[in-house]
């Protein structure tokens, strides 16, 4: 019987040092990566096409081993090279020293006084006016201190980050994004604002005692299309370890959304759905939309049995049906430009979720392994990992090839 497995899911990396930096439930397990490094223990450089919050890059450098990490979204991109940065200890020391001064600077603002918020629709849905504004100030004093980037005020981000997450209304835990009540606390021992202020420098010395390891070796990080693997990358890796967006109607942007409308990696909805459209998978919006004037460029892709899938879900949803053929011409472009970056005999990981529409269950680790093979890759395998805690059908899996 395949179990659930909590320990194969984000949520083993959250008490893990800085992979635990970022809650996001779309992450994959670092015991997964730990696991196929320490069965193949002669790679030695390994790309992450689909490298979302870090985790392969973070556990390779962990592992002395070099890793390339390629992700479309501004905010992930800028995270994971934050995630798996050196840090000197004098860096370390001006963070813990700078949010205490931050957070005296922030409460001699005056309340209410029209700081910048991020345009987020229906704000106060996410966090209470009066919390707002505390995170506001914090947020403008963080900005004047340090202007420019700076690994300094890369860590003080992160710990923002958490933090405004933490004392948000926002709750994860379904497929559909929910929001708990926006009632104030009612019984407390000291003043909201003092304990969102402890807080922050709860969670920057937090963030600071996991930065002090040194990583052995250094991770680059690149903003790319992995339809279109970059002619930039190194090549001649010997191994994929990555985790593409499922074709389940979800993507990153789900939960991203705050953290990249505080950053400046988002100004309105209209750019949200723009990103999910160039992303594989993504749904939002106008992502959505522009599904049903699409057209398929290769339907080829896959055989027969796929096309059949394709139109008994199209009796019941259209453009769901467009969503699927989408996914796997897409992920079937990513394979056709990530061969020739492979060395002779490389190996490759995808971890992959199966998918349900209506009545039609979609096999995406046989797809998967279908295009593989269709690719030019050999000793293609499958092996299920864990079941999903939503629908009864519905597995985790491990689908791993050789390059000729």
């Amino acid at each position: 019987m395949v179990e659930q497995r909590a320990d194969l899911t984000f949520k083993y990396n959250l008490k893990r040092g800085r992979h635990g930096w970022i809650r996001l439930t779309p992450a994959y397990s670092v015991k997964i990566v730990q696991q196929i490094l320490d069965e193949h223990p002669d790679v030695r450089y390994v790309l992450d096409p689909f490298s979302g919050t870090g985790t392969t890059g973070l556990v390779c450098a962990e592992q002395g081993v070099r890793c390339d990490l390629l992700d479309i979204n501004p905010f992930l991109v800028w995270f994971a090279r934050v995630k798996t940065a050196q840090y000197q200890p004098e860096t370390l020391q001006t963070t813990r020293e700078s949010v205490k001064r931050l957070c005296r600077q922030a409460e001699k603002l005056p309340s209410r006084n029209g700081f910048w918020v991020p345009p987020i629709h229906n704000i106060h849905r996410w966090w209470p006016e009066a919390r707002l504004d505390i995170l506001a100030r914090l947020y403008e004093v963080l900005n004047q201190r340090f202007p420019t980037p700076s690994p300094v005020k890369d860590l003080l981000l992160v710990a923002f980050c958490n933090l405004m997450i933490s004392w948000s209304n926002a709750a994860f835990n379904h497929q559909s994004l929910s929001f708990k009540g926006t009632e104030e606390h009612q019984l407390s021992l000291f003043d909201e604002e003092q304990q969102i202020y402890t807080h922050f420098v709860e969670l920057v010395d937090t963030v600071t005692e996991t930065a002090t390891d040194v990583l052995p070796v250094e991770v680059t990080v690149q903003q790319a299309d992995s339809r279109h693997i970059p002619t930039l990358v190194q090549g001649a890796y010997d191994c994929v370890i990555t985790s593409p967006p499922y074709p389940n109607r979800m993507s990153y942007i789900r939960e991203l959304r705050p953290y990249m409308y505080w950053l400046g990696y988002l100004k309105d909805g209209r750019e949200a759905g723009e990103l999910d459209w160039q992303a594989i998978g993504g749904t939002w919006g106008i992502a959505t939309s522009r599904l049903d004037t699409w057209e398929s460029q290769n339907a080829g892709a896959l055989d027969s049995e796929f096309q059949t899938m394709i139109a008994a879900i199209a009796q019941k949803g259209p453009t769901l049906a467009k969503y699927v053929q989408r996914y796997f011409e897409d992920i079937a472009a990513h394979l056709q430009s990530l061969y020739p970056v492979l060395a002779s005999g490389a190996q490759v990981f995808y971890i992959v979720g199966n998918s349900r529409f209506y009545d039609t269950l979609v096999p995406v680790e046989q797809l998967y392994a279908d295009l593989l093979e269709m690719n030019g890759f050999a000793a293609v395998d499958i092996t299920t990992i864990r079941k999903r805690n939503s629908k009864k059908e519905l597995f985790e899996f491990v689908v791993s090839a050789t390059k000729v």
